[in-house]
């Protein structure tokens, strides 16, 4: 996928009961909450959190409700739209 002629990977994992959804950029990640963000500062790679979502543009959309450090030094910040998180890490 392509926002503002950066290129994104996009992933969707089907489970049992839902799906894990993740665009991933040069320098991190958006994700659904299936994935955590003590993890992500466990291994030092920037990640971004939205929830309620059911497709990739359902997180474009939505606010980041929580960030890993990496994440937090590239300028992601709790609140900004998932577009705009993914964004600061193309």
């Amino acid at each position: 996928m392509e926002i503002d002629s950066n290129a994104f990977e996009g992933y969707s994992i089907p489970t049992q009961k839902a799906s894990l959804l993740a665009i991933r950029g040069k320098r991190g990640m958006l994700a659904c909450a299936y994935l955590k963000v003590e993890t992500a500062d466990k291994i030092g790679d920037a990640l971004a959190i939205v929830t309620g979502v059911s497709s990739h543009s359902d997180m474009l959309e939505k606010p980041v409700v929580a960030v890993s450090r990496a994440a937090e030094r590239l300028g992601v910040k709790i609140g900004m739209s998932g577009r705009d998180a993914l964004l600061k890490m193309a």
